[in-house]
């Protein structure tokens, strides 16, 4: 949904556009419909659960050396029309040492929407610090595991690009056609809307 100015997009927003486009028109177009499923308030607790862990674990779970975490840090960006909280930020703190985002998932692998999602933090991250931020890492909390993203001129394009669509729905209020992966549709909070699929 659009914040209070019209003009920024939530992260989450983008990442549920990627999975299903349609949740973003049931989201932006139609704000009364907001069924909510046990799979998204499992998700909502493990990741303030995972928080607490996560300042307890060392920066040894991601391969990197000594560094400062900033955790749940707030970005936004005109340009790119987003808004959002990373759920955390490392900076290296030897010589040219870089600055890291890092995205908690209850999910067993880092999956397309989810890299996009990580993508568009990196790139709020980079405009507010002004900073090159080039990688992050998703850590998958079911598996305790992490995935390094590297942040390539593919995912900056296709987040730029998935923005666009995303205003272009909103701006006209056409409903989009269903996700190709039918069984995406079955833990859907909106599926009992979509008649056609």
């Amino acid at each position: 949904m659009l914040d209070d100015d019209q003009t920024l997009f939530r992260v989450t927003d983008l990442k549920e556009y990627i999975y299903c486009a349609r949740v973003l028109f049931y989201e932006a177009c139609l704000p009364d419909l907001h069924p909510s499923t046990y799979k998204m308030q499992a998700g909502v607790n493990a990741h303030e659960h995972e928080r607490e862990r996560a300042a307890r674990r060392t920066l040894k779970a991601y391969g990197l050396p000594a560094g400062t975490r900033h955790f749940d840090v707030a970005v936004r960006s005109h340009a790119l029309g987003l808004s959002g909280e990373i759920d955390e930020v490392v900076v290296i703190d030897e010589p040219g040492g870089e600055v890291i985002v890092v995205d908690y998932k209850l999910a067993r692998k880092a999956a397309y929407h989810f890299k996009l999602q990580l993508a568009a933090y990196a790139l709020m991250l980079a405009e507010t610090w002004q900073v090159e931020v080039a990688r992050g890492f998703m850590y998958l909390i079911p598996t305790r595991q992490t995935e390094e993203i590297v942040i390539t001129t593919k995912l900056r394009r296709a987040v730029a690009n998935a923005v666009n669509d995303m205003r272009q729905i909103v701006e006209t209020e056409t409903m989009p056609a269903p996700t190709r992966s039918r069984k995406r549709c079955m833990a859907c909070k909106h599926r009992r809307f979509c008649n056609d699929v």
